[in-house]
This record gives structure tokens, sequence and C-alpha cells, in this order.
């Protein structure tokens, strides 16, 4: 049996790579928002584990429940503790699944069996593992993309990206015609986010959970005087089944999507989930000026 020989720093940058791209691609197709820094910190774990894997005394690491338990540490790295972690994680599982056939396929085609341990990398080259990457996440954004997709007449999904001073959050929200909230002072549309989603935004004031958000009055009493500084104000609005009802809004800096921008506009934080199946965490409509 002919020998295979593995470079360690190339055989980190290689999983590292391959790992980023298939945690990306997951909350890409699942609309979860990325943090590089997350993402690479999970890709980063999932690149150690395989190193690992293939030293000497080590191989009971790949274990079937080994490597499901470095799936699981790896999706709570890079996402946290989401709402959607078990779809975005059944994502990943479907994406590293489809990968590893496809690199298996372009192996056999090219006569360069795997190496121990299943290890297809060495025999294919960077750019055999390239072209499966690239098809791999072509093939199943047609095939996942339409699964995620929300049809709502008049609206549609689109990456929306909020920024506050250096700060910024990007979430997935629903572009909705029917959404006519709307800033009392200057008449601009209002960005309707689920509150959770704006905590990086606002650091100072910690965790932004439901319970807090459900009663705007009592926290935005509890800011004191720090409440202007921070850009905090009430926003009432009504709904169906609320005839006067208050929420707490962030004025942000920019509000920018694929079809159009919004400044120095209002974001109201709501306590409760925007969608049922958490496929978008926002909501944008009306038309600036209008």
């Amino acid at each position: 049996m002919p020998l295979t020989v593995v470079y360690l720093d190339a055989f980190l940058a290689l999983n590292f790579g391959v790992n980023y791209a298939l945690l990306a691609c997951a909350g890409k197709l699942d609309g979860e928002p990325r943090a590089p820094g997350r993402m690479a910190l999970g890709a980063a774990l999932g690149a150690g584990y395989a190193a690992l894997a293939l030293a000497p005394g080590w191989g009971f690491l790949e274990h079937p429940a080994c490597q499901a338990g470095a799936a699981v540490v790896m999706l709570l790295a890079a996402y946290g503790h989401s709402e959607k972690l078990l779809r975005t994680g059944g994502i990943f599982l479907v994406l590293s699944c489809a990968f590893g056939g496809l690199l298996l396929l372009l192996s056999l085609a090219r006569g360069t069996p795997a190496g121990p341990g299943g290890l297809l990398g060495p025999g294919l080259g960077m750019r055999g593992i390239l072209i499966a990457a690239a098809l791999c996440y072509g093939i199943l954004s047609l095939v996942l993309g339409g699964q995620f997709t929300h049809t709502r007449t008049g609206g549609e999904l689109q990456n929306l990206t909020l920024s506050r001073g250096r700060r910024t959050v990007e979430l997935l929200a629903l572009y909705d015609t029917g959404n006519t909230l709307r800033d009392p002072l200057t008449g601009r549309p209002v960005v309707v986010v689920e509150g959770e989603k704006l905590s990086p935004l606002l650091p100072e004031l910690g965790e932004l959970d439901r319970q807090r958000l459900a009663h705007p009055v009592e926290l935005l009493r509890d800011l004191h005087d720090r409440a202007g500084a921070l850009g905090l104000q009430l926003l009432p609005y009504r709904a169906v089944g609320v005839e006067c009802g208050l929420l707490l809004a962030l004025r942000v800096d920019r509000a920018r999507w694929g079809g159009g921008e919004y400044r120095d506009c209002l974001t109201a934080l709501s306590p409760t989930p925007l969608s049922d199946g958490g496929g978008y965490s926002a909501l944008i409509g009306g038309q600036e000026g209008s």
C-alpha cells in the first residue's frame, strides 16, 4: 500500500477553509446572520478535531458519535444559541454529506482512492476540492433555496444590514408593503426587528430578552437619562387586536438592503418573533417620503 504523506499545516488550512465555507453556506441558505469571527472559531475547532483524529491513538474520534459531537460544538461556536440552530445544523449536515460525496465521486473519476481514514484531499489536490465545493454549494442552493423562500403577496426576503456607529447587525427581513409603521416625527418608514437580534447594537443594555422588551415603558424608565444618548424612545402602534400599543424603538444610522436604504431611521424592537418558523427576523416596507 502506498504511503500517504499529510502535511499538518496544509491539512489544517484546508480543513479550516472548507469548514468555514460550509458553515457560512449553511447560514446563508437558512438566512442566519453570520459573524466572521464566530465562523472562524467554529471552523478552527473543526480543523483541530480533524487533525487530532489523524494522530496515533486518537482513531476513536472517527466514531460517528464523536463526529456528531464535534459538529454540534462547531455549530454552537459559529451560531451560539440561535432559535434556528437545529435547522441550520440540518443544512450544515446536508452540505457536509453532499461535499463528501462529491469529493468521493471526483476521487473515483480521477482514479485516486481515499487514503487512510477516508482522507481524500491529498489525492484530489486543491483544484478538485474547490470544484467539489463550488458544485456542492451551487446544486444545494438550487435545491434548498426554495425551501426557505417566504411566499407572500407583495413581499419578498431581503438581506438587511443595520448600522449604528461602528456596530452592524445582519438580518433576514421580509419586504412587506403591509408594514405602514411610520416615525411620528419625520413620517419616514420604521423597520420592525425582533428586539433580541439588536443586542450587538446596544451592548450597554446587556441581553435584550423578550420579557424586558414586552414592558418598554418600564425598560425606558430604568434607563433614566441614558435613553436619549442611546437613541431610544417609545413608538406608538396599532395592529390587529391592539388599539394603542407601545414599542421600544432605536434610532440607527442606516438600514440597507438589496432594494434600497433608509438613513437615520427608527427600528421598532418587537418582543415577539415576527415569523412562525423563524424564516426572517425583520420587516421593511413602505417607501421613503410616500
